[in-house]
């Protein structure tokens, strides 16, 4: 049986297929601040599976509105 737990964490490679960009363009959304904040674990970057699928269904707002959003409940943030 396939296993078909969706991850917690996603890489940049997973967050760009999630929105059928490349990795070199979910790394220039990052350095521009267009996507939520990741996490740092060890050496790795990951993002929040949960929050990039929030995001995307708020319209896909700058990390600065993202964050406002959060801190005011109608997003979800780090």
């Amino acid at each position: 049986m396939p296993d078909t737990l969706t991850p917690l964490l996603l890489s940049a490679p997973d967050v760009a297929r999630l929105l059928a960009v490349s990795v070199a363009t979910t790394w220039r959304l990052e350095s521009a601040g267009k996507l939520p904040a990741p996490l740092r674990i060890g050496g790795s970057t990951r993002w929040r599976h949960a929050e990039i699928v929030a995001w995307v269904e708020a319209g896909m707002p700058d990390r600065r509105n993202w964050q406002a959003m959060a801190a005011n409940g109608r997003g979800r943030s780090a």
